[in-house]
């Protein structure tokens, strides 16, 4: 680890300080850079005095990303960064940008084979076996060699890093920053400081100069997720790595989107995008630690059908709070709960405390309720986020980056599968993880949220629980043991009066349904001379409900027993799970619960009972 004392950190005032003594070098990279966006800044005005400046988006959109391309790996990095920020970009100039890549030609291969001897303090010969003569792959910040070492025989990925791109990019940002100062001091529309984020978007670029903490990512990447068998990281060979050099272990594979490829190796792109979704939202909500450069150059296919993760030098972290919001908004979004999911956006940290969501809603309304004539399974993602980027585009919304990159991320994988199945949806591949999550999970504020989904004006939907459950099951990581002890963990609680209420009340309607439902059963199994003599005419024997009603019982009946064949057939089912619900049920809090629920049950059967002797029809209460 003592050779990333080599690496680079981003420092404004050292670099001002080197800068500022070489006026020639500042003054020729500023007109570069002055007559590429200053023509594409006239392109603007005169498209806006000409009153097509809509009109003509798409086409200024790509016009910008060539610019970036020209002027180098800084501003490509500064495009790949817009590209994730629907509340600063319109759509057009998101899409564009976002097909953003890295294209400086390689750079010779004795600098880069110099480079690995310097940094190393090793020759060539004493490394490595074999090492390929030229670049298998290059980017902007540099280029990567196939190797073979010496000592142990395994094959290897050397990433070298471009020479003199350290002062490249800190030459640029010394400008970008100049230009900062003067927004802030002379731009009144913008209210964020432009310097600030300057800085912050330079450090994570100078973080990826920085060879020694991408291995560090890779190794932090892998102890978190490569648990799963269908998740390959490489390994870091740490004794031939420094802040300049990487070595990795190599990885055959395929880039997930070359899909004949990837079939002729008998393997389908469907399920190695899936994997990458399932992934992907257990780096976003279960760790917070994910990957922030997902394309499809840094995801290979390998030959066992693993879904292989390269490149680790842009990682960024989903806050703890916001992992658990995140799942809050989509029951919220389920519900249609404009309101709630407004006020999601102050602890996702999209809105700041003071701004006011009202205006806002109306929006939400406006796109969802279009939206949601379909399930939200059935959502194209990629519409859903250019929906709701116009929406964020509209208000005074500062996406965190976390936020963006994710968005960013699932995007991607769902073009990528839609190239294989047109109808392929992401948020319905994602529904398996979200379903045992608010089943499972402990967290306080998913535990209201799966009440608040289950319960409506008073009364359970089994069909919610039942979707759950269905869909929980198809993850594998979902277990019959946990599901639902959140809930009953509050619901015998100290602060679990309104829903133990709510439970009483359902208690109460089931218990009846079930006992009624098999009295209706049992008389329609007798002889037809024993009818005559209970029924006294009526269809449901001896008691008096009507058709509907009756029918709506033995369905809520039947939807027990399904939930019921659900959670028993589940991998992990074993009857000792019910001990734990013993032990509560043991509890005083959870007698007394019994109590009520006994005492609700036996109020109704007698009200129902005087209302047979009375001949008298009971009120729905279905």
């Amino acid at each position: 680890m003592a050779r990333a004392a080599n690496a680079t950190l981003y420092d404004p005032q050292l670099i001002a300080s080197n800068y500022g003594s070489q006026p020639v070098k500042v003054v020729r990279r500023t007109l570069q850079i002055v007559l590429a966006l200053g023509s594409f800044g006239l392109k603007l005005l005169l498209d806006q005095r000409n009153g097509v400046l809509d009109k003509n988006r798409r086409v200024r959109a790509a016009e910008l990303k060539d610019i970036f391309t020209k002027l180098g790996p800084t501003f490509v990095k500064l495009g790949q960064g817009l590209s994730t920020r629907p509340d600063i970009c319109p759509p057009e100039y998101l899409e564009e940008l976002s097909e953003l890549q890295d294209g400086l030609p390689t750079f010779p291969d004795d600098e880069a084979f110099a480079c690995i001897e310097k940094e190393l303090g090793l020759s060539l010969e004493s490394i490595f076996s074999s090492l390929s003569p030229s670049p298998i792959a290059a980017a902007s910040l540099g280029q990567v060699y196939k190797a073979q070492l010496k000592y142990s025989g395994k094959l290897v990925a050397v990433k070298v890093q471009r020479p003199g791109i350290e002062e490249a990019i800190g030459l640029d940002f010394y400008l970008i920053r100049g230009l900062g100062f003067f927004i802030n001091k002379y731009v009144d529309i913008i209210t964020s400081d432009v310097v600030a984020l300057i800085d912050e978007f330079a450090r994570r670029v100078f973080q990826e100069l920085n060879y020694v903490q991408e291995g560090q990512n890779a190794r932090r990447f892998k102890t978190l997720y490569a648990d799963k068998e269908d998740i390959c990281v490489p390994d870091v060979f740490w004794d031939y790595t420094s802040a300049k050099v990487l070595t990795m272990e190599w990885v055959d594979g395929v880039k997930l989107n070359e899909q004949e490829a990837i079939e002729r190796q008998g393997l389908k792109v469907l399920d190695l995008v899936n994997t990458g979704i399932q992934c992907s939202l257990r780096q976003l909500l279960e760790y917070g630690y994910f990957h922030a450069d997902p394309h499809p150059g840094n995801l290979l296919a390998t030959p066992e059908g693993k879904l292989a993760f390269l490149d680790f030098g842009m990682m960024s972290e989903t806050p703890e709070e916001a992992r658990s919001a995140i799942i809050g908004h989509v029951v919220h979004l389920v519900n249609r709960d404009y309101e709630a999911m407004a006020r999601d956006y102050y602890a996702l940290d999209f809105l700041s405390p003071d701004v006011d969501v009202s205006p806002i809603v109306p929006a939400l309304r406006d796109f969802f309720d279009d939206a949601l004539n379909y399930t939200v399974s059935e959502l194209n993602f990629k519409t859903l986020v250019d929906g709701l980027g116009n929406v964020l585009y509209q208000f005074p919304f500062n996406v965190p980056a976390y936020y963006a990159l994710i968005l960013r991320s699932l995007t991607v994988l769902e073009g990528l599968a839609l190239y294989a199945d047109p109808n392929f949806k992401v948020l319905a591949a994602s529904y398996p993880y979200f379903a045992k999550r608010l089943l499972t999970d402990p967290n306080p504020y998913l535990r209201d949220a799966l009440i608040e989904l289950l319960f409506q004006d008073g009364r359970f939907r089994w069909g919610r629980l039942e979707n759950l459950l269905v869909q929980g099951r198809m993850d594998r990581d979902f277990s019959a043991k946990e599901a639902l002890q959140p809930v009953l963990k509050v619901l015998l609680s100290p602060d679990g009066e309104e829903l133990r209420i709510l439970v009483i009340k359902e208690a109460v309607r089931v218990t009846e349904a079930f006992t009624l439902s098999t009295i209706s059963d049992t008389y329609k199994s007798v002889p037809d001379f024993m009818r005559i003599i209970v029924s006294n005419g009526n269809a449901n024997g001896p008691i008096i409900t009507s058709e509907a009603e009756m029918q709506n019982m033995i369905e809520l009946r039947d939807q027990v027993f399904r939930i019921w064949g659900l959670l028993r057939s589940s991998n992990d089912f074993d009857p000792d799970l019910l001990l734990p619900i013993l032990q509560v049920l043991q509890q005083p809090e959870a007698r007394r619960l019994g109590e009520r629920v006994m005492g609700g049950i036996t109020q109704r059967l007698a009200a129902r009972f005087l209302q047979q002797v009375l001949r008298v029809p009971t009120p729905s209460s279905l």
